[in-house]
């Protein structure tokens, strides 16, 4: 038999607190069967069974989330082993996923379908002829132990619901009703162009302990997204309750707070007829941190994991340092990439959020395209982006489009449409990428172009400017020191460049054209307004800069100074945090290349907060959405913002990747590179490695007793010229493919941080403790009262211009500092 099938569900009146459907149809395989191939997909998340067996069981979250009125992933599987001659049963469960669940803080539900439905096709081969078993009126639904299937708030399983064998043959389901039709465009079903979600690996407890509540208290020691898995013995209709966060307060209880209002809870009632293993299908969660109540006897480390769950990447990059403290921060950044791609790239796994930013991905892109292979994940959403972009004219702020009012032409966040195919075709070097964009590249420039004001600068409409600066109010987080018009502007700079190039390449002469004219206008618009002649720049901020140096903004004299402006201006904050979204991800690489690389390394390496290592120092082991989100006391800052697993921020990575590891794309797809490792900052040894389209690349130096060891690994087909640590770009070498080793005498102190002096700044002082020990005395001794704490102005006075300013400086009060500084 053969039948066309569509999507079906269940009958009646729709009720959010319904329970998760249970479809079924029973089928006859015939003798001679060839192979069978298996079609499903659904409005929700769908597990699905032949006779009795779960199919694709390394596969989870099905379909995953796409725009789904634009494209519905349907994913098809070999069955044939799953089947047998005579009576067979095909069973799916659909939870209500994204589709029909709970999406965005603002509580919108059913935002693609009003209820779960399934959509399976099972082809059956015989060779001669081709039978198909599909979706429709003759299955049957039902109910069983799924009650609760949100995504935010979690599921219950109630194990003495389950139905024996409602998923295998002889099933009697003369109780269940008869599958209804559901109304959907068949025209969205696609193949899926990005990886599955799958379970990656299990995580056993670090700790147990029972908290002042006597619940358990299970610390898993890393952030991750996912579930736990559990092994339980006990009474029938007992419930196990699993509560999940990222922090314990101070009292040892679980904190909550960054879940917002997603309950993020799981609850297990036993069926108590034997050891029973579970897991959750419909739900996952952001946690570090796991509360459970209602266990029976003890609960022991062997009795539960943590399932690590995200998009099937492979992994390509490496990198690892002789400092621990920023290498744990990569590692972090490692865990934030995968704990927020969990089939697209998110902002957070924990709250009531849990969307596709294109701002975070924007400035993210880089450094995401290092560590794994992105172009099965954000090649599907970036389909998503355009079919979305398109259907409205916008570029929605969040894909997929969750909250429809979200959209707009905005810097940063939809220049995405433009700026990521750039980095997926540097990173891999496929003019496809570009082809397959361009069309909703193009559309973007062109409607900014059309926004302009008559001096050709982008000066008017909402902008999330250097959105959470970190000197912005906590109930303002887009109020920054810089402009968000001198933001938006310079952002555009770089998308209209981005453009003329993309068009040249693919060969659109006269669209290159327009769009080299537009960069010209742009650029010269941004200079004429912002830029003074010798470099600096209108309203001064540390993003500014950071944005006018890495978008080419400056001429070659404007950049030097501007380099040395922006050192200023790290160096007066302390070398902390005060850039946002927009500077941070540059302002390492603006200091670097405009040779101020002291300041980037006090810049990475400043553990006071807000800082890169501020929440190294603190136990974080993944990126934090803002960098005060756990404040000294071990208690969440209260902004309502609050996530500890945000990857936008640690874009740094990818300045860790070319400047301290040394591996410089020069033309795309990694066809020739620069080796160009710069140590820093005091750390003695660094090491890169990343699998790219043409081989593996590797880089591994070390300096040590005034000696440099470099070893360099250059794959087939690359070109590659190595500048060796204390070298001038002159002495670049040309190397072949293979492995290359130098060792070679450095000045002493190379790479170093600076030696101490009267030029020397009291903030530098304080970073070496045991001469600001003594110097900080002779300050209280001579002078008490003068404000010298870190975070005061006089700080970052170099000291000689600080003992002038002093009235009354001693000879004697200067020896006492001079002898401290020497040793």
């Amino acid at each position: 038999m053969t039948t066309e099938p569509h999507f079906i569900s269940a009958p009646g009146p729709v009720d959010t607190t319904d329970p998760a459907p249970y479809f079924r149809r029973e089928f006859v395989v015939q003798e001679g069967l060839v192979r069978a191939t298996l079609s499903v997909t659904a409005l929700g998340v769908v597990t699905s069974y032949l006779n009795a067996q779960q199919v694709g069981q390394d596969e989870v979250l099905v379909p995953g989330w796409t725009s789904y009125q634009h494209r519905l992933n349907v994913s098809t599987y070999d069955v044939s082993h799953l089947l047998s001659e005579g009576e067979n049963a095909f069973g799916a469960i659909v939870g209500e996923g994204w589709a029909v669940g709970r999406l965005g803080w603002e509580g919108a539900r059913q935002v693609y379908s009003e209820r779960p439905a399934l959509y399976a096709k099972l082809e059956l081969d015989y060779g001669n002829r081709v039978e198909t078993i599909a979706s429709d009126e003759s299955f049957t639904v039902g109910s069983g132990a799924v009650l609760v299937h949100s995504l935010y708030d979690g599921e219950h399983f109630d194990a003495r619901l389950d139905p024996t064998g409602w998923n295998a043959p002889g099933f009697d389901d003369t109780a269940w009703s008869a599958a209804q039709p559901f109304e959907w465009n068949l025209d969205t079903l696609v193949e899926p162009v990005g990886p599955p979600i799958r379970r990656i690996e299990d995580l056993a407890p670090v700790v147990i302990t029972q908290s002042a509540s006597g619940a358990y208290i299970v610390d898993f020691g890393q952030n991750i997204a996912g579930w736990l898995r559990i092994t339980v013995d006990g009474t029938p209709g007992s419930t196990i309750e699993i509560r999940h966060a990222e922090l314990l307060n101070p009292a040892g209880e679980l904190d909550v707070e960054s879940n917002r209002t997603a309950a993020a809870t799981d609850r297990y009632t036993l069926r108590g007829d034997g050891p029973e293993s579970w897991e959750p299908s419909f739900t996952f969660h952001g946690f570090r941190y796991a509360e459970i109540t209602g266990w029976p006897g003890e609960l022991t480390a062997d009795d539960i994991r943590a399932v690590v769950v995200h998009s099937d990447m492979q992994r390509t990059g490496w990198f690892e340092t002789s400092n621990p403290l920023v290498t744990k921060l990569h590692e972090n950044v490692v865990w934030s990439m995968r704990g927020n791609f969990v089939g697209l790239p998110t902002d957070c796994p924990q709250r009531d959020e849990r969307l596709g930013w294109t701002g975070d991905i924007n400035a993210f892109g880089p450094t995401a395209a290092y560590l794994y292979d992105v172009r099965g994940v954000l090649g599907s959403w970036l389909k998503d982006l355009a079919a979305e972009q398109f259907a409205t004219g916008e570029v929605p702020w969040v894909v997929p489009g969750a909250l429809p009012q979200w959209a707009g032409a905005v810097a940063l966040w939809s220049d995405v449409a433009v700026s990521l195919p750039w980095t997926l075709y540097q990173e891999y070097g496929d003019l496809d990428i570009l082809r397959d964009a361009y069309t909703s590249m193009t559309t973007y420039t062109r409607q900014v172009a059309g926004l302009l004001d008559e001096r050709h600068l982008w000066s008017s409409g909402f902008q999330f400017g250097d959105w959470l600066d970190p000197d912005a109010p906590a109930n303002n987080p887009m109020a920054a020191k810089t402009s968000r018009y001198f933001v938006a502007t310079a952002f555009l700079c770089r998308v209209t460049r981005e453009m003329a190039h993309t068009a040249e390449l693919l060969g659109r002469l006269d669209d290159a054209a327009e769009f080299a004219a537009l960069d010209d206008r742009v650029r010269s618009a941004f200079r004429r307004e912002y830029v003074a002649e010798s470099g600096r720049l209108v309203g001064e901020s540390v993003t500014g800069y950071a944005l006018a140096i890495a978008f080419d903004l400056l001429d070659d004299a404007q950049r030097l100074r501007a380099g040395e402006r922006l050192a200023e201006l790290v160096a007066e904050r302390g070398y902390r945090i005060s850039t946002g979204f927009a500077g941070t991800p540059l302002v390492t690489d603006a200091l670097s290349g405009t040779g101020q690389l002291d300041a980037a390394y006090k810049l990475l390496l400043e553990t006071e907060c807000p800082s890169f290592l501020y929440p190294v120092t603190m136990g974080a082991t993944t990126v934090w959405e803002r960098w005060d989100a756990v404040l000294p006391d071990g208690t969440f800052n209260s902004t309502g913002m609050t996530s500890l697993n945000h990857y936008a921020l640690g874009a740094v990575c990818d300045w860790l990747h070319r400047v301290v590891g040394g591996i410089q794309r020069v033309e795309p797809g990694y066809a020739s590179v620069r080796i160009a490792p710069q140590p820093g900052g005091g750390l003695t040894s660094a090491r890169t490695v990343h699998d790219t389209v043409r081989g593996q690349i590797s880089v591994d130096w070390s300096i040590e007793d005034g000696r440099a060891r470099v070893q360099v690994t250059i794959p087939e087909g690359v070109r590659a010229s190595v500048v060796l640590p204390g070298h001038p770009e002159a002495e670049a070498i040309e190397v072949s493919p293979g492995e290359h080793e130098w060792e070679y005498e450095v000045p002493q102190g190379y790479g170093m941080p600076e030696p101490l002096s009267f030029q020397s700044s009291i903030l530098d002082i304080s970073r070496v403790p045991e001469v600001w020990e003594d110097v900080a005395q002779s300050f209280t001794q001579h002078f008490p009262g003068l404000p010298l704490d870190t975070g005061s102005p006089l700080a970052t006075m170099p000291l000689n211009s600080l003992l002038e300013a002093i009235p009354g400086v001693s000879d004697e009060f200067r020896s006492d500092l001079k002898k401290a500084i020497a040793h």
